[in-house]
């Protein structure tokens, strides 16, 4: 049996599936597989564990920084960083090369539609568009981003590395499916940018709350502002206005605001003039296609020119003389001069306790003395203060007469006190002290009369019992184009364009704002041979800085 097993002619039995013969042992799968299992698996000598994004320091380097941060945070697949692209000239085919026609290769052509074809898809893979500085190649000035979702991881990763982009100026996002929540994430990383910062752009990301008002808070650095194509309608509108201008809060910061293509009516154009009633910062207004009619013209018309104060507002005017009024008194030399003699009194007290019985006498006797020349005093000081809040102008005249008898007590106590013009100066100065030391004088008093003066506290007109201010001026921009708006709200623009007309010109010589420079009303509910588009058109040209620049090149051209 066993010899004719071990005959060469015989052939070896197979095993059965389940087994696998090795080295004379035949072994089951459940028992190899219990035999062969790894302990634990160590990574290889050359790799490492992924590092926490937290711990790495920004090179200011754009396109470095975000990738190392991304792939620290696990993306495998991320936009990329590059140039944006400029739109190349056009081009001009010269007789040379159109002569030269050459049959095109069947295989030249399929590999130049297989690049383009690939060139397409590379355009619509998401990317990080970056405008560079000229000077310094590295520096990024510009950031665009457009039709991908910025979610709340990526903004994350920018606010770790676009802090350190020293010249960065402008961010502008085009339909990158923001939300209200990651808006609030968006201005915490503005706040981060804010040094350099000036410029938002926040383009096709209509959001349910409407609040992109946020990017207009008190504490917002952004000078350039565009809102288009983000289905604002008037609640957005209000709240826009309301971030413009309050009876007590203003944006100092914001000088142009773009809402083209948006939803606003009447009534948000209604809520943005009441924002213009007491903004004196914006210079450029954009609400061109929208669906504003007569009524809310007429209310951006109105706040251009003298309108009247409502009650609240003039009661928070008349509070704003009498705070005004309280800090020039407490500012002015009278008050100086009795807290002066008061200390005077109180040297001289000491001393002549520390010195000789003589002086206790002089003493004692002073204070008999002095309440009679202080009580006079008081009662010239509320004359002088009552004739202040008559006239309603600051200080009087009067007010540096008394200075010879403080003169006269410094010589008596023989106490040096400095001169009261400079302290007075310096008393209504608000500026910085590098603004005082760099600038005149005179242009000093200007430039912190601009920044501090509530516009609440400018010249106002009295008609028949009522207050008007006399308008915004500081407005230089409009556009109103492709709105809903007929003759009845081009009479309003009308009135307006002819009392800036007036204004300017009675205000030639001095400096200031002047009104608008620019109007656009094209494209609305009117004939464009309508009279008064027509007066508007004729009156606005001279004022117009770019076509008077343009008429004056021409001129030099026609004459040389």
């Amino acid at each position: 049996m066993s010899s004719e097993q071990g005959a060469p002619g015989a052939s070896p039995r197979a095993p059965r599936p389940g087994t696998q013969k090795s080295s004379g042992v035949v072994t089951k799968k459940g028992d190899r597989a219990a035999k062969e299992k790894p302990g634990t698996v160590l990574p290889p000598v050359g790799e490492e564990e992924p590092k926490n994004p937290e711990e790495y320091q920004c090179s200011g380097v754009l396109e470095i920084d975000f990738a190392e941060l991304c792939t620290r945070s696990g993306y495998t697949d991320f936009p990329k960083v590059v140039n944006r692209p400029r739109p190349h000239p056009p081009f001009v085919p010269s007789a040379s090369l159109s002569e030269k026609v050459t049959p095109e290769d069947p295989r030249l052509s399929g590999s130049c539609s297989l690049n383009s074809l690939e060139s397409k898809y590379v355009f619509f893979r998401p990317t990080i568009q970056v405008e560079l500085d000229q000077e310094d190649s590295k520096s990024v000035k510009e950031i665009y981003i457009r039709g991908w979702k910025v979610e709340e991881r990526i903004l994350g990763i920018f606010s770790k590395c676009l802090p350190p982009l020293t010249q960065l100026q402008a961010i502008n996002l085009w339909k990158v499916g923001l939300t209200d929540k990651t808006l609030t994430t968006f201005i915490d990383l503005l706040h981060l940018c804010s040094s350099t910062l000036r410029k938002v752009s926040l383009e096709g990301n209509p959001l349910p709350e409407q609040s992109y008002h946020k990017l207009m808070a008190l504490d917002s650095t952004i000078a350039h502002l565009s809102l288009r194509n983000n289905n604002i309608d008037d609640r957005g509108a209000q709240l826009l206005g309301q971030a413009l201008s309050t009876l007590h809060s203003c944006n100092r910061t914001l000088v142009s605001l773009n809402l083209g293509f948006n939803h606003i009516g009447d009534e948000g154009a209604g809520y943005i003039a009441d924002g213009l009633r007491l903004n004196r910062s914006l210079l450029w207004l954009s609400l061109a296609h929208n669906r504003i009619q007569d009524k809310g013209a007429l209310k951006l018309a109105e706040v251009l020119r003298p309108f009247e104060l409502t009650h609240t507002e003039v009661v928070e005017r008349r509070r704003l003389l009498l705070e005004k009024g309280t800090q020039e008194r407490s500012q002015s030399p009278s008050s100086s001069r009795h807290g002066d003699s008061k200390t005077d009194r109180e040297k001289g007290q000491i001393v002549g306790i520390s010195n000789s019985t003589l002086l206790d006498k002089t003493d004692k006797t002073q204070p008999v003395k002095t309440p009679k020349g202080l009580g006079k005093k008081k009662e010239k000081s509320w004359e002088l203060t009552k004739k202040e809040e008559k006239s309603g102008a600051g200080q009087s005249p009067t007010q540096g007469t008394p200075k010879k008898e403080d003169a006269t007590k410094a010589g008596k106590g023989k106490v040096t006190i400095p001169e009261q013009k400079p302290s007075r100066i310096k008393g209504i100065k608000i500026g910085s002290r590098e603004k005082r030391s760099i600038l005149p004088e005179s242009e000093q008093l200007v430039v912190e009369a601009t920044e501090v003066i509530n516009p609440l506290l400018e010249p106002v007109e009295h008609r028949a019992g009522k207050v008007f201010m006399p308008g915004n001026k500081v407005l230089l921009h409009l556009n109103l184009l492709r709105n809903h708006i007929t003759e009845v709200g081009l009479e309003g623009f009308l009135a307006t364009v002819q009392h800036q007309v007036q204004f300017s010109k009675a205000k030639s010589v001095s400096k200031g704002p002047v009104g608008l420079l620019w109007l656009s009303l094209a494209k609305n509910c009117f004939a464009p041979q309508c009279p008064a588009y027509a007066k508007i058109q004729e009156l606005m040209l001279p004022r117009d800085p770019i076509k008077v620049k343009l008429r004056e090149d021409e001129a030099m051209a026609f004459f040389s």
